[in-house]
């Protein structure tokens, strides 16, 4: 009898897979089909005719460097020659960059002797200039190139060699980390108290810390995005993250830390659920038909979701389908629960315990039916803990937690980070309050306490 690709016989398990657990798609096998090609079209490559041109923007006039008038000589067809002027000539712009030389300031600390006590006493630094050999802007663009572009300690040294001809060792590159590291840490911890009073994302990936098994944690809000690394997966990091007595909107998957939050304040990832429905359609047997049913009615959630979040249905109107099809779906998990299936009976008896959290969503104005945002911005993470395999100190995961909330907030809020980090680490030298991460007006701040819309 052939072995199915997705049950292990005798086993009463599933081969889990991208689509029925949380596991990435890089770690599929061959078993695993994927979606197969669309035909060809037999249209050519690129820009189909009448599709919109989409051209580069013109840099603004006052930040060109150079300008050049071009006229022509004589006429293109009969060669006479041509004057005047165009007042709108056509206009073409080369970007280039120079070649970059490093800006050394050197500060000559004179020793003098005091002639009434014969103390020897050397100058100070001036305020603000950094004891290192590096200054903040330079600071910033190594702690870039290691925690927001992922390069390794060693691509580091030698694109500073190559492309801005500034000479770093690996030990330096470590040093600038716990530098910039230190400067983020006033804002960094600004935004994490922030984050408590906010309806939230949040989830959690593996990460190695000295060889022991950790977890990198996430809190994505409207404007602020938050990161710890903590050695537990437990409901005490949670409380962390959120604080005592958090009363917001709490959107995850279902892992058990999350069950000390009300049902109330919480919404259970939908597309997490897609995936616990798919694993009792392969499972197969007496729960298939319930799996395929909850897949189902879980598309025609979907769809009628993207018409609300469209605009092209009133909310009214959401609540009143929803409210028909939240009965179909406690019916088949009820069903569910009785099956002869033991998995996906107990993955039933699971949803129906948390059943208020599915629908959250629905109720209060502005909560997504998934926990996409806060798995987005794990996936940096994920990728540079595989090139890197996480950190080797607890310094070294300071740095990752404090570079990751400003890099994902600057972007969030679309602000330079480079110059974001060079205003820390420039603050951060000369004593001053670092800028905050926070977004710049009351008025762009999302509302503290999101209201609950009563069915």
């Amino acid at each position: 009898m052939p072995v199915n690709h997705f049950y292990l016989f005798g086993s009463g398990k599933i081969r889990q897979n991208s689509r029925n657990s949380s596991r990435p798609p890089s770690s599929d096998g061959p078993e695993v089909k994927r979606t197969p090609p669309r035909e060809p079209s037999g249209r050519k490559r690129g820009g189909q005719p009448g599709h919109e041109q989409h051209k580069r923007s013109l840099v603004p006039a006052e930040r060109v460097n150079k300008t050049e008038e071009c006229k022509p000589k004589e006429c293109r067809r009969c060669g006479g020659e041509l004057r005047g002027e165009d007042p709108q000539p056509y206009r073409h712009q080369v970007i280039e960059v120079l070649p970059i030389e490093p800006y050394v300031s050197e500060y000559r600390l004179h020793r003098l002797l005091c002639e009434k006590c014969g103390v020897w006493s050397r100058a100070p630094l001036p305020p603000g200039v950094p004891r290192g050999s590096f200054g903040p802007r330079l600071q910033s663009i190594v702690a870039l190139c290691t925690g927001a572009y992922r390069m390794s300690k060693r691509m580091v040294v030698s694109f500073l060699a190559d492309v801005l001809g500034v000479e770093i060792s690996l030990g330096e590159v470590c040093q600038v980390e716990q530098t910039v590291a230190q400067a983020l840490d006033p804002p960094a911890q600004q935004a994490r108290v922030y984050v408590q009073s906010q309806a939230a994302n949040v989830d959690e990936t593996t990460w190695w810390e000295q060889g022991r098994r950790g977890w990198l944690w996430v809190a994505v809000t409207s404007w602020v995005s938050v990161f710890f690394i903590r050695l537990s997966r437990g409901a005490k990091v949670l409380r962390e993250i959120v604080g005592e007595g958090y009363r917001e909107v709490l959107s995850s998957d279902r892992a058990k830390a999350y069950n000390t939050q009300p049902l109330r304040w919480r919404q259970i990832c939908w597309a997490h659920l897609r995936r616990d429905f798919q694993a009792m359609v392969d499972r197969a047997g007496a729960g298939a038909n319930i799996g395929r049913q909850l897949l189902e009615y879980s598309e025609v959630l979907f769809g009628w979701w993207y018409r609300v979040r469209d605009g092209t249905w009133a909310r009214s109107t959401f609540k009143s389908y929803v409210s028909f099809l939240r009965e179909l779906v406690r019916q088949e998990l009820e069903a569910g629960a009785q099956c002869a299936c033991p998995k996906t009976a107990g993955t039933c008896r699971e949803l129906l315990q948390v059943e208020p959290a599915l629908w959250t969503f629905v109720r209060v104005e502005g909560v997504e039916p998934t926990n996409n945002a806060a798995e987005r911005a794990l996936r940096h993470a994920v990728q540079w803990r595989k090139t890197s395999y996480g950190t080797d100190s607890p310094a070294g995961s300071h740095f990752v937690e404090n570079l990751l909330t400003v890099v994902a907030t600057c972007r969030q809020q679309d602000r330079h980070v480079l110059d974001y980090l060079t205003a820390c680490c420039q603050a951060f030298y000369e004593g001053h309050v670092s800028p905050s991460l926070l977004p710049a007006t009351p008025t762009a701040l999302p509302i503290s306490k999101v209201a609950l819309i009563r069915s």
